[in-house]
C-alpha cells in the first residue's frame, strides 16, 4: 500500500495564533456581529428621537392645548400605521397578544404622552429630562418583576442612589415640595416603562413597527373621540413651531422611534438598549438650550450626569449576573 492510499483520516487542527492565546472567533459569532450593529443603530436612533421629543412637544403646545396634541398625536399615527400594515396585508394578532398590545398602548402611546405633555405646561424640558432620566432604570426594575429575575445587591443599591439624586434635584428646584408637574412626571415613568416593558417582549414574536401599529390602532377610538371633544373645548392658534412640533411627536416619535426602538431591543436585548438610553436626558437638555433658549440651571447637567452614572452602575450590575 502507497503512502498516499493510508487508510488513517486525515485531521485538520486549529492552532492558536502564536503570542495571542486567543482561539479565533466562531463562525456563529463573526455572523452575529452585523446584526448586533445594526441593533445598536437602530435602538440609537431611537433615543435620538425620543430626545427631541419634549422641545417639539413644547413647539406643539404654542398651537394646541394638550389634550388636542395628544389626542391629534396619537391619532395621526395611528393612520400612517394603519396604512403600512394595510399595505403589508398583516394578519391580526393572536388573542394572547392584546393584553400586552393593550398595556403598550396605554403605556407608550397615551399614558407617557399625556402625562408628560401636562407636566411640560409649567415644568422646563431641562428638568423634565433630568427626571425622565429614571426611566432606563424603572424599565429594568419593572423588567425584573415581570420576568422573575433576582438583581445583585448593587444594582439595587445604584438605584437608590439614582432615585435619591432625582428626589433631591426636584425637592430642591420645587422649594421643598414636589408640584404638579413632578407628580405627572413620575407616572409617566411607570406607565413608559410598562409600555416598553411589554413592547420588548412581544418584540420577540412579531417585527416592532407591527408592535407600535397595533398599539396605535387599538387606541383610535378613544383618541378620535378625544380629539373631536378636545379641539371643541381648547384653541387651536396655528403656527410653523406648533404644526412642526405635532408632526415631530406623532410621526418620528410616536410611529419612527417606537419602530426602530422596538426593533433594537428585539436584536440586542432589553439590558443593552436601556443603556443606549442613558444618553436620552443629556441630548434633551442640549435641545431645549439650542431650540428653545432655555436657560439650563447648573445642577440640572450635574443632577443628570449623577442618574446617568448610577443607572450604568445598575446596568454593569446586571449583566455581571448574567
Amino acid at each position: 500500500m502507497r503512502e498516499e492510499d493510508s487508510a488513517t483520516p486525515t485531521r485538520t487542527i486549529a492552532v492558536e495564533p502564536l503570542g495571542t492565546g486567543v482561539r479565533p472567533p466562531a463562525p456563529e459569532a463573526s455572523a452575529a456581529r452585523p446584526a448586533t450593529r445594526r441593533g445598536t443603530l437602530l435602538a440609537l436612533l431611537g433615543v435620538v428621537t425620543f430626545s427631541l421629543t419634549f422641545p417639539s412637544t413644547v413647539w406643539g403646545l404654542e398651537s394646541f392645548g394638550p389634550w388636542s396634541l395628544v389626542a391629534l398625536r396619537s391619532l395621526l399615527a395611528a393612520v400612517v400605521a394603519g396604512g403600512f400594515l394595510l399595505a403589508g396585508r398583516v394578519r391580526v394578532p393572536a388573542r394572547e397578544h392584546w393584553a400586552g398590545l393593550a398595556v403598550v398602548a396605554g403605556g407608550v402611546v397615551v399614558g407617557f404622552p399625556l402625562l408628560t405633555t401636562l407636566a411640560l405646561r409649567t415644568s422646563t424640558t431641562a428638568h423634565a429630562a433630568v427626571v425622565v432620566g429614571l426611566l432606563p432604570l424603572t424599565t429594568a426594575v419593572l423588567s425584573s418583576l415581570r420576568t422573575g429575575a433576582r438583581p445583585p445587591r448593587a444594582f439595587w443599591a445604584a438605584a437608590v442612589a439614582g432615585a435619591a439624586v432625582v428626589a433631591v434635584f426636584t425637592l430642591t428646584r420645587g422649594g421643598g415640595a414636589l408640584s404638579g408637574g413632578d407628580l405627572f412626571l413620575f407616572g409617566a415613568l411607570l406607565v413608559c416603562a410598562a409600555g416598553y416593558t411589554e413592547g420588548g417582549r412581544l418584540a420577540k414574536v412579531m417585527p416592532g413597527w407591527q408592535v407600535t401599529g397595533w398599539a396605535l390602532l387599538l387606541t383610535v377610538p378613544l383618541t378620535g373621540a378625544g380629539a373631536v371633544v378636545a379641539l371643541a373645548y381648547e384653541p387651536v392658534r396655528p403656527t410653523v413651531h406648533g404644526v412642526v412640533g405635532l408632526v415631530w411627536v406623532a410621526l418620528v416619535s410616536t410611529f419612527l422611534g417606537l419602530y426602530v426602538w422596538y426593533r433594537g431591543m428585539a436584536e440586542i436585548g432589553v439590558p443593552r438598549a436601556s443603556q443606549l438610553q442613558l444618553a436620552q436626558p443629556l441630548l434633551t437638555l442640549f435641545w431645549s438650550y439650542f431650540l428653545l433658549g432655555e436657560r439650563v440651571a447648573a445642577a440640572a447637567p450635574v443632577a443628570a450626569v449623577a442618574v446617568l452614572v448610577c443607572i450604568a452602575l445598575t446596568q454593569r450590575a446586571g449583566r455581571t449576573r448574567s
